[in-house]
Formats: structure tokens, C-alpha cells, sequence
């Protein structure tokens, strides 16, 4: 699928044809932010953008269809990039590993929540980040116990309501970096585009 996008999106762009500047905008943001963050050093666990490009997306694309693509297509590539650190023994994080298209899953169910998010709006741009962070939160550590993910001490979490508060009490403080990181990126995402559009708009000759 990601080889017939970009075949798509080359195409058009060649024969000169029009272009939603959304996808454009879009997809240069995605990419060219994943790919520089992904692979910078010292990142905190939990602050990532991941979340946030799929409420953009979700959001701003009028075709769904590469609503869904894009935040998938950053996060294939920066896990292309870990494993060619991982590979190189320059980071001991490997790119891809097992169970990993349920992550993908989660974070192509995100964009659903980016479809109710006004774009023009603040406070439905922060409710949205709220309610994404909260969910991804939920599901995932929901995984991790039903899973047999290890706790602190090395081992499962118990098949308990115990056992899940337990789980979800660990993630605790990924949770939080995962909130200030969507808000922090839905800033540069939302903002960077909404200042492009006005640009754009702006420089327009005005109608007579």
C-alpha cells in the first residue's frame, strides 16, 4: 500500500494536476518530524508524536483513506530507522519485534478520535488529545496484562482486577509524558498548519 501512495502521490504531483495541500502539508510534516525524532537521543519513554500525527490526520484529511496511511507510514519508517540503529549496535532498541502490528492497530484507531476533532478549535483540539492519550493508555496496558507482560519484579501481571490496576499503575508515568508530548506536537502540527493556510490565503491576489 505505501509503495502505491507514494507511485499516487508522484504522479499527480508530476502531470501537474491539483493537489489537496492537505495531504501535502501533511505528509511532509509526518514524515520529516517522525523520521528527526525518532532518532534523537535521550528521548523521554512516553514522549513521542505518534499519537498526535494521527489526530492531525485524522482531522485535517479529507480523504480517510490517507488519514489512516499517514501516521502509519511515520511510524513504519522510524521503526525502519531503529533497526538500522539497532542493527549497527548504535541503539539497543530494535525496530521491529513480536506483537508489534497490535501497536500499529492501536495507534490507526487514534485517527478515529482525529475525525471529531475541530481543527479551528482549541478546546476540541485538547479534548481530542485527552481523550486520545487516555485511550491509547487504556488499550495498551490493557494488552500488556492480558498478554502475560512482566511486571516490576520480572513477572506476568496476575489475571486479576488486581493484576490490571497493577499494570495500569506502571504505566502511570508513561502516561503523563504521553500527554504533554500530544499536546506539545499537536501544537506544532495544528499551528503549523493553520499559519501555512493563513500564508497562503494571504498571499492570494483579492478579488475584484
Amino acid at each position: 500500500m505505501i509503495p502505491r501512495f507514494i507511485t499516487y502521490f508522484c504522479s499527480i504531483t508530476v502531470s501537474k494536476m491539483k493537489i489537496d495541500k492537505s495531504i501535502v502539508v501533511s505528509f511532509v510534516l509526518l514524515v520529516v518530524i517522525a523520521s528527526l525524532y525518532r532518532i534523537m537521543p535521550g528521548r523521554p519513554y512516553g514522549f513521542a508524536p505518534q499519537i498526535a500525527m494521527a489526530l492531525f490526520s485524522g482531522s485535517i484529511l479529507k480523504n480517510k483513506k490517507y488519514a489512516f496511511l499517514l501516521p502509519l507510514c511515520s511510524m513504519l519508517l522510524s521503526d525502519v530507522l531503529y533497526e538500522v540503529l539497532f542493527q549497527f549496535k548504535i541503539s539497543a532498541i530494535p525496530g521491529f519485534y513480536n506483537g508489534q502490528w497490535i501497536n500499529y492497530l492501536f495507534f490507526g484507531a487514534v485517527t478515529f478520535i482525529g475525525f471529531a476533532v475541530n481543527q479551528n478549535k482549541w478546546i476540541s483540539i485538547l479534548g481530542g488529545s485527552l481523550a486520545a492519550v487516555l485511550f491509547y493508555f487504556l488499550v495498551s496496558n490493557f494488552a500488556v496484562w492480558i498478554g502475560g507482560g512482566l511486571g516490576l519484579n520480572n513477572l506476568p501481571y496476575p489475571k486479576t482486577i488486581d493484576g490490571l490496576m497493577a499494570c495500569l499503575a506502571a504505566g502511570v508515568p508513561f502516561l503523563k509524558n504521553s500527554f504533554f508530548a500530544t499536546l506539545f506536537f499537536s501544537l506544532v502540527f495544528f499551528g503549523s498548519y493553520y499559519l501555512l493556510n493563513k500564508k497562503i490565503i494571504a498571499s492570494q491576489p483579492a478579488s475584484l
